[in-house]
């Protein structure tokens, strides 16, 4: 063991503890994202500026995005820079503070947010996704200042809101701040694989869908003066997943999944009794779909089609967009980033990792639309947005020397 990497490796150990106790209290707090009905960011973004403020950073910045949903009124993001010698640019890791809902609680084997260590693991929401990222990537950092090391790049942490609802009040927001520089590199630590091994550049695009189906109520016993909005809505959707999958089948090796997907998901409550047939049916697709096609030329087709099929049986079908993001060019595999990972993983990891696309979204997507090199790399089980989810502590300690590694040779 070379003697950096030693040093890093007992620093990180020494930090054990306290790495342990921050992630319990990450999953302690309900930062549920607020168009999910939770209570947001406000009361994470409070704990991790306290608990950061005197580890050494040089600047420490609130960016508050104006947000009327929330009682407060905006959604926190928080910049931390760590100042390189040279810094003539910064290596920025992004991690986001909201969380999704926890689901049906009888799901869970504990309160999702009371967090219960057991079995060399750490139970709770927002364990994996993104807490363990959060946690690693803040006390690599730390691991590298209590060292008294400065690497030549500056290192930046963005601790963002609203990934979960597609980031326009958290990294999005960012970027029009204008505080990424051109020369910028950027590690989004929120996807990847059980062994460490995994480095994404690429990324589908996210096209979500509400369709909503109109025909007209009447008493169940009554079929031939109605126009059933359930009946009609399941026939469109069923009709919509088979022609989506058919006719945008192209593969994409890049991707472990290599097609693009078509899922018809969440389903709104349309009558309250068994007895009325629905004149109104709501249900919703979520669609990742492979970056060589064009979310706008799709989304197109698909109202060609609900016109059609409104005239067919004389119902009315709405589409509404929610959540599109059309996806950037992949992150080039050559590039400094992804080398500079490869190297903090092989040899604090001992492996050496393979380059490939997610269908996930991430925050790595808007940067890379913006011209930006990213790469999304984590050792998770993939537990996210599960009932019991957690992160290994193996892999929480692995991950900060992995980061420190990386900073310390920046």
């Amino acid at each position: 063991m070379n003697n950096q990497k030693e040093k890093i490796v007992n620093q990180v150990e020494k930090l054990k503890p306290s790495i342990i106790e921050s992630m319990k209290k990450f999953i302690s707090i309900n930062s549920v994202n607020p168009r999910s009905g939770g209570p947001g960011e406000k009361e994470m973004a409070e704990w991790l500026e306290e608990l950061i403020g005197n580890w050494g950073f040089d600047e420490i910045k609130r960016y508050d995005a104006p947000d009327e949903i929330v009682p407060y009124k905006f959604r926190p993001n928080i910049v931390a820079i760590y100042k390189g010698t040279e810094g003539k640019r910064t290596i920025w890791i992004i991690t986001h503070m909201d969380k999704v809902p926890a689901g049906d609680l009888s799901l869970w084997e504990n309160d999702p947010f009371k967090p219960i260590e057991k079995d060399g693991k750490i139970f709770g929401r927002g364990a994996e996704d993104n807490g363990s990222s959060l946690i690693a990537s803040i006390y690599g950092v730390k691991a590298v200042i209590d060292l008294g090391i400065r690497p030549k790049d500056n290192i930046g942490i963005a601790l963002v809101s609203d990934e979960e609802t597609g980031s326009e009040f958290g990294i999005k927001y960012l970027v029009k701040q204008n505080i990424f520089s051109k020369d910028d590199l950027f590690i989004v630590p929120d996807a990847g694989e059980p062994d460490g091994g995994f480095i994404e550049i690429a990324e589908k695009s996210i096209m979500w869908l509400k369709i909503t189906t109109e025909g007209k109520q009447a008493h169940a016993s009554r079929p031939d003066i109605a126009l059933n909005a359930h009946r009609y809505g399941m026939k469109f959707a069923t009709f919509l997943d088979e022609y989506l999958h058919t006719k945008y089948n192209a593969e994409n090796k890049l991707f472990d999944y290599p097609k693009s997907s078509f899922e018809p998901t969440k389903k709104l409550t349309n009558v309250d009794n068994i007895n009325t047939i629905p004149g109104t049916d709501t249900l919703y697709f979520d669609c990742r779909v492979l970056p060589e096609y064009n979310i706008e030329s799709i989304y197109t087709d698909i109202l060609s089609q609900a016109k059609s099929f409104s005239k067919k049986y004389n119902i009315k079908i709405t589409i509404d967009k929610l959540q599109f993001e059309q996806a950037a060019p992949p992150t080039d595999p050559n590039s400094e980033i992804v080398i500079k990972l490869s190297n903090a993983i092989k040899t604090i990891k001992n492996i050496n990792p393979r380059i490939g696309g997610i269908g996930g979204g991430t925050c790595a997507a808007i940067v890379r639309r913006e011209g930006f090199p990213a790469v999304v790399w984590a050792t998770i089980d993939e537990t996210a947005h599960q009932p019991n989810e957690y992160v290994k502590i193996e892999n929480l300690i692995s991950d900060t020397k992995v980061y420190a590694y990386l900073i310390a040779n920046s």
